[in-house]
């Protein structure tokens, strides 16, 4: 469907027109953790892939992979933003992951399948929440463990 890869497009550039209201430092602060879990996204997607977790239908090129625009837009983008936002903040950190990718899970989900661009396999969106709130995890540890390890001045 043309309108399928229209919207996937648009997935992967609209994030990326908040980037000039990123603070410079901000960029520098968070931009590895972002980086990491997205690597971590992309690596669980092969996984998902052979263990029929989801499936997308609908690619933005055929030779990427379907989640590709979500990964490398509102994910990389919004990481950088809930970091920006609540890191330090452990609590408040996780109840705005736990909203955002609430939207994504039960009413994106929704639209996604609906437009017949992906939809879960052998996961429910129970399951589906937990690995997203597990990566938010995993992103705030790498954050923590970066910001350790950094030399003092």
């Amino acid at each position: 469907m043309k309108f399928s890869k229209f919207l996937l497009t648009g997935l992967l550039v609209l994030p990326w027109f908040s980037v000039p209201f990123i603070n410079k430092k901000i960029w520098r602060r968070f931009w590895p953790a972002a980086l990491f879990i997205c690597l971590f996204v992309r690596a669980e997607s092969y996984l998902a892939e052979k263990r029929s977790w989801w499936r997308f239908y609908e690619s933005f090129h055929p030779r990427l992979m379907g989640e590709t625009p979500l990964i490398w837009g509102p994910f990389y983008i919004g990481s950088m933003w809930i970091l920006n936002w609540t890191y330090g903040r452990f609590f408040k950190y996780m109840a705005l992951n736990t909203v955002v990718d609430s939207l994504f899970v039960f009413p994106g989900l929704f639209f996604l399948k609906k437009l017949g661009i992906a939809s879960l396999i052998k996961l429910n969106r129970l399951q589906f929440l937990a690995i997203f709130l597990t990566k938010a995890v995993i992103l705030y540890i790498f954050q923590f463990t970066k910001e350790l390890a950094k030399p003092l001045k």
